[in-house]
């Protein structure tokens, strides 16, 4: 899968253009249109998929959610029996072809359009994935115009359903709570495709929760396009967390708990002080908050239509750290260079970062995205500018994420163990490496005695 956590590039339009002879058998449009394009309705009706077992492959694009949902697809394949294989990452241009395991029947790319360039780079794999392997059916899904609904493959009679389609990939469980979001951001494409807020009910989640814990995940991701909306049956997120807690609570910080919960990215605002209270509580919820910022500047937050102002985020910041104490790791998502900032709404942005020692920034350059009101304001923000100050907030990041990750030294952390058995991540969401294997997907404490970057390292405990 493609990395799915907001890792910064540059966007760069003249870095990806193309050519539609560029494109076998399949032109896609690029943007805004629901209806599905002819060579794909033509492709589409060509269909030759049957019910017996086929090769199966996904390519996901995009976010956390993206990649639960794929995720949870790919466990109902392989309970309906087919068979799933990997074909390998998208090359960058002019890089090494990466070899398949075999010639799949069929490749779902789920899409993602949240930005310019992110349905450019999905358009390319598609394009690259249909060159690759010309008698392969290939269907889009997901958030992109021209992505058809696909329904799940049929399980056969008997099975556990319950158990079956459990994803198996992951160490960490991805718990998909809430779809879809209300709000009208102005650079948001995001409800065109997922619709208003939509949430999980609460007994599908906690049935879905103890499945995770009986197959053997010890912690649990909550996913969900804006989790900070999540109500129903009497419960928000708060008051939801709180009893996802309970499946897990040990008394004492210093125990090694069964299972533990990490909250996804949260808005600003919309009860976020009750799940400051529940954290509180509950030792065994990760120590991380990602917010999803945006900008730390009053004026270019108002631009974005955003439900908030920075002095809101202020005291909500300082009373996380104060009620959660020095370990807390606060993560933002920030857009640079937005129709209409200023220098002086960067350094405001840039000090606010650094005034709660962010330690988990995901830097975006503005991507004008068509079809939002975005696309079409004054004050456009040349794109040197706005590479230039995404820059500068990723070394910021890294520099505050190292110095945080320093403030574990000689401490004993908790782990989730990756696959491989020695390394993992912590609570508060740093890397963590150590020599001698250990269970995938438990929790396991380990003393840091050295930090590279924001790597600890760590020796192996005795008894």
């Amino acid at each position: 899968m493609h990395d799915a956590e907001g890792r910064t590039h540059p966007d760069d339009d003249r870095a990806h253009e193309y050519r539609a002879q560029d494109w076998p058998q399949l032109v896609m449009p690029m943007w805004g249109r629901q209806e599905t394009h002819a060579p794909l309705r033509r492709l589409l009706a060509q269909s030759t998929l049957k019910s017996t077992q086929m090769k199966v492959a996904f390519v996901t694009f995009g976010c956390r959610l993206n990649r639960a949902e794929s995720l949870d697809l790919e466990a109902r394949y392989r309970a309906a029996g087919h068979e799933i294989i990997d074909v390998g990452n998208i090359p960058s241009p002019g890089g090494p072809r990466p070899v398949a395991a075999a010639i799949p029947d069929l490749i779902l790319v789920r899409g993602c359009s949240v930005t310019a360039k992110a349905q450019r780079d999905c358009e390319k794999a598609i394009a690259h994935l249909r060159a690759r392997f010309p008698t392969t059916e290939i269907h889009p899904i997901g958030c992109l115009p021209y992505a058809q609904a696909w329904t799940n493959p049929v399980i056969p009679m008997g099975a556990d359903t319950a158990t079956t389609t459990i994803p198996t990939k992951n160490s960490r469980a991805y718990l998909k709570i809430q779809d879809g979001c209300s709000g009208r951001c102005t650079f948001c494409i995001v409800p065109h495709f997922r619709g208003t807020s939509v949430s999980v009910p609460f007994n599908e989640i906690m049935a879905r929760t103890k499945t995770f814990l009986a197959a053997g995940y010890h912690e649990i991701v909550l996913t969900g396009c804006n989790l900070s909306l999540y109500k129903s049956d009497g419960y928000n997120l708060a008051s939801l967390l709180d009893i996802l807690a309970e499946q897990g609570t040990t008394t004492e910080r210093t125990e090694t708990v069964p299972m533990r919960i990490r909250l996804g990215s949260l808005e600003p605002g919309n009860g976020c002080e009750q799940i400051l209270d529940v954290m509180t509580e509950h030792p065994n919820i990760c120590r991380f908050l990602h917010l999803s910022l945006q900008s730390g500047s009053n004026h270019i937050l108002k631009r974005m239509n955003r439900p908030y102002d920075i002095d809101l985020v202020d005291r909500f910041c300082t009373k996380a750290q104060e009620r959660l104490g020095p370990d807390l790791a606060l993560g933002a998502d920030v857009i640079t260079g937005f129709p209409g900032e200023t220098d002086e709404d960067f350094a405001a942005t840039r000090a606010f970062l650094v005034r709660h020692a962010f330690s988990n920034l995901h830097v975006f350059p503005y991507s004008e995205r068509p079809g939002t009101p975005a696309a079409t304001m004054d004050g456009v923000v040349p794109r040197a500018v706005r590479l230039l100050r995404a820059r500068n907030l990723t070394a910021l990041g890294h520099v505050q994420r190292a110095a945080f990750a320093q403030t574990f030294l000689g401490r004993e952390v908790e782990v989730c163990v990756e696959r491989g058995g020695e390394h993992g991540w912590t609570d508060a969401y740093l890397p963590c490496k150590w020599e001698g294997p250990a269970e995938r997907r438990s929790l396991v404490r380990k003393r840091i005695i050295a930090v590279s970057g924001d790597t600890l390292l760590a020796s192996i405990r005795k008894g």
